[in-house]
């Protein structure tokens, strides 16, 4: 299971992918030097600029994203016809990025400069023009003309008047070609988006448009209803350092915590958690593995300056670290939670349970044998408590948070949780495992919570006898004598 995300990524084709993103477009500009005084002129730092970057930005940020994985891009937007148009052209030229551009003499391209200062910002400043459109049919029939070629068309809406005033018209075009339209949405009013393929607000603009939430379930019948009402298939809402939300039509909601990384600059993230679920989705992943991967590069880009991309073998990295992450000792929420995504993968989960006290060479085995029944183990460690029920005055020999750190230790395990009860029902009827194993000299019969696990259509299996000599009990015993007798310590 620790190399899934390498076997995931293995079998994607991002070349195949074709994405064409529409929507505004600005060219991010970035002053970068030092500061040693203040100005005589006013108390303002004077930067001593060293070098001068120029990105593209917008819908030209998700579009680079989106090439940076691999596939084929096309961008269209409105531009005025200057030289900030043409150093956009020359740079998404560069990355592989094809252009539709309509060109306007009465307008300025969208500008925005940044003064920065040992990777501090200082300053910003924007050159615009609002642009307002009589009418979008010149836009439209450019868009027309290489929508045919896409596979996932992204609506990339930053407010600056390209997608006004009708945004419907390319969301009907491109659904009535069964081609998925993706919103990155910046006006309250949703349903200018209606009937798109997914929708993903940040948390702000979210409760904008449907106020404060009073926890999860609120969030989540807010976000569902917003689905049914402008007929979505599916609302992904980001939340930061919370992670995401996916609601998708008659399905249960889908959180991913956030990848864990230190933010250095959340600039563009949304760009690239879209472009990233394109990508895959025009590469013939379901939504919730789109959604995956997003999640995952957003926690790539927030650790760079600015507007930035990512590549393939950098979102793999990311995805291995997120599963090194979520595994080994955890409680019940996150082992839902993981095992919430590993069934989102289409996974075999495996439970186990038992005291392991004394951890020897045929727990080792049977616990091999137990992962070989599906792709993830969940082991369930009785408590302190418990054991001493079960087992009588003087167990367990070891604690139980060393008891589950051996065994997270081991690579047939990927999850190890507490049990606080006697026996595994309540766990059993939490998880729902594929697949209940046991190891031990006993039938099915014997199996405590066998016939939970069957009445949903679970499997249970028994992995075969534990050597004579080889139990904890025995072991146990034998150093009881040896120490009586003076032959150990």
């Amino acid at each position: 299971m620790r190399n899934k995300g390498v076997f995931l990524l293995a079998n994607l084709n991002f070349h195949t992918a074709k994405v064409l993103v529409l929507g505004d477009v600005m060219l991010d500009s970035y002053y970068m030097g030092s500061t040693e005084r203040i100005s005589p002129e006013a108390p303002v730092p004077v930067v001593q600029v060293h070098s001068i970057e120029q990105r593209p930005g917008g819908a030209a940020n998700v579009a680079l994203n989106a090439a940076a994985l691999g596939a084929q891009v096309k961008l269209i937007s409105v531009l005025g016809d200057d030289a900030a148009c043409k150093t956009l052209e020359d740079e998404l030229h560069a990355a592989g990025v094809e252009t539709a551009f309509l060109k306007l003499a009465n307008i300025q391209t969208i500008v925005k400069q940044r003064i920065l200062c040992q990777n501090q910002q200082l300053l910003r400043l924007d050159f615009e023009t609002p642009l307002k459109l009589n009418s979008q049919q010149e836009l439209f029939q450019l868009f027309q003309q290489h929508l045919a070629w896409a596979k996932v068309v992204i609506l990339s809406d930053y407010a600056k008047g390209v997608l006004r005033p009708d945004v419907q018209l390319f969301i009907i075009a491109a659904k009535a070609l069964g081609i998925p339209v993706l919103v990155d949405p910046k006006h309250h009013d949703l349903d200018i988006y209606r009937g798109a393929t997914l929708v993903t607000p940040n948390l702000k603009e979210f409760k904008e448009v449907v106020g404060e939430c009073c926890g999860e379930e609120d969030l989540v019948e807010k976000g569902a209803a917003l689905v049914q009402r402008y007929d979505l298939e599916a609302l992904l809402i980001t939340r930061g350092g919370e992670g995401m939300t996916l609601l998708e039509r008659h399905c249960p909601e889908y959180y991913l915590p956030a990848c864990g990384r230190e933010v250095f600059d959340v600039t563009g993230a949304g760009d690239t958690v879209i472009s990233t679920i394109a990508v895959a989705l025009a590469s013939q992943l379901p939504l919730v593995k789109a959604v995956q991967l997003g999640n995952a590069a957003a926690g790539v880009v927030i650790g760079k300056l600015g507007t930035a991309t990512l590549s393939v073998q950098e979102l793999q990295c990311a995805i291995q670290g997120g599963r090194e992450q979520t595994s080994g000792v955890v409680n019940e929420e996150s082992l839902m939670l993981s095992v919430k995504e590993a069934r989102a993968r289409g996974e075999r989960i495996v439970f186990t349970n038992g005291c392991f006290d004394v951890l020897h060479a045929m727990h080792v085995e049977y616990l091999q044998l137990a992962r070989k029944q599906g792709d993830c183990l969940i082991v369930a460690v009785n408590d302190d408590a418990s054991i001493t029920r079960l087992k009588g005055p003087g167990r367990p020999v070891n604690k139980a948070e060393h008891r589950m750190a051996v065994l997270a230790g081991l690579q047939a395990v990927d999850w190890v949780v507490q049990m606080y009860d006697d026996t595994p029902n309540r766990l059993l009827e939490l998880i729902r495992p594929d697949v209940l194993a046991k190891g031990g000299d006993y039938g099915l019969d014997g199996v405590v919570g066998a016939d939970i696990v069957q009445a949903y259509g679970g499997e249970v299996v028994v992995l075969g006898g534990v050597a004579d000599g080889v139990k904890s009990t025995a072991i146990i015993e034998r150093m009881k004598k040896l120490h009586e007798t003076g032959g150990g310590d």
